[in-house]
């Protein structure tokens, strides 16, 4: 086995780990997690990176406490795409909580590893941006060509690129954010599809 470095933290050491049906190491990460002492271990097995709700994970985020360090084996074992990733680790740096990845070195209860909060910050509010963008870009060539596009939607895209960040970094839930909205959760929801951005 690797020799994994001492990990130092004020709270306690919560590890995940995450395999599909088609990946059989967890038992891999579940041995490195118990190498750095890790206090509790979260698992999600036989469920893909894709879905929507994991409860391994689900259950380890309502553990968490301010001082605590999320340690997992390797990154994309927990979010389940880049922007997913990276609203969750803002989520993390607002509450408090450490993140450590074994395999790429990354920790940010080290004075260095905390860029990577603000590189991952960065990230999520440039996908972000992108998708706005785009579809801006989308709507005007449709009307330059004389697309009668319809009535306007209830919610705009910048309305939903925020709505989306307030949700995923978890500021706000579904039925919150449609009563600011003023409308219903499933238009949210259903707006997030629209853009293609992942549900909550």
């Amino acid at each position: 086995m690797p020799f994994w470095p001492l990990i130092e933290c004020p709270g306690r050491k919560i590890g995940y780990a995450r395999v599909s049906t088609k990946d059989q190491r967890l038992r891999m990460q579940r041995d490195a997690l118990e190498a750095v002492g890790c206090d509790a271990i979260f698992e999600d097995h036989g469920v893909s990176g894709a879905k929507n709700s994991r409860p391994g994970l689900d259950d380890m985020l309502g553990s968490l406490k301010a001082g605590d360090s999320v340690i997992v084996f390797k990154l994309d074992r927990l979010g389940r795409s880049v922007l997913h990733l990276a609203d969750l680790l803002v989520r993390l740096e607002r509450d408090g909580v450490h993140f450590v990845s074994l395999s790429e070195g990354i920790n940010t209860t080290t004075p260095g590893g905390k860029l990577v909060f603000h590189i991952f910050s960065a990230v999520a509010e440039f996908h972000r941006d992108i998708i706005v963008e785009n579809t801006t870009a989308g709507i005007e060539a449709a009307r330059r060509r004389g697309v009668t596009l319809g009535r306007p939607r209830s919610l705009s895209i910048d309305d939903i690129a925020e709505a989306h960040r307030q949700i995923m970094q978890g500021h706000k839930g579904v039925a919150e954010i449609a009563s600011l909205f003023d409308v219903h959760p499933r238009t949210v929801s259903r707006a997030f599809m629209r853009e293609g951005l992942e549900a909550a």
